[in-house]
């Protein structure tokens, strides 16, 4: 059977554009596989800043066996230090004495995407620590 002439190159036309289609897909399962490791990194990397601050306790009314309360500012500086030293940005808010909620921001840039126009993608996660104060594992 003899090829027409109009078929002529078809089959690598289709084959071009289903291996650019194939490439597209790849690049996309990367990069998606990247951006969701991005968003476990600042989760985790906020949850290890709120649990480094929440060991900051204030000293006096913990001894004298009053409520214990988060020193503030030491923990502040113990989360920045601690993000400053994972390389992201991140803000800390302490409430009520005893709850602190770190939130961080970081960057992902697409390996692959940025061919098509795709840039660095924003990611965001966010953690609380909370102080508690137990006897015989009960919380008082």
């Amino acid at each position: 059977m003899r090829a027409h002439r109009h078929e002529r190159g078809s089959v690598s036309t289709w084959l071009a554009l289903a291996a650019a289609a194939m490439i597209l897909c790849v690049g996309l399962a990367v990069d998606l596989g990247g951006h969701v490791h991005a968003q476990q990194r600042v989760r985790d990397l906020a949850a290890q800043a709120a649990r480094t601050a929440g060991e900051e306790i204030a000293a006096a009314p913990a001894v004298r066996g009053e409520v214990p309360t988060v020193d503030a500012v030491a923990a502040r500086s113990a989360a920045r230090r601690y993000l400053e030293q994972a390389g992201v940005t991140g803000t800390v808010h302490l409430t009520a004495g005893t709850t602190l909620t770190v939130t961080v921001t970081d960057t992902y840039t697409p390996l692959v995407l940025t061919a098509v126009g795709v840039g660095p993608l924003t990611v965001t996660g966010q953690a609380t620590a909370r102080l508690v104060r137990a006897v015989d594992g009960t919380e008082r």
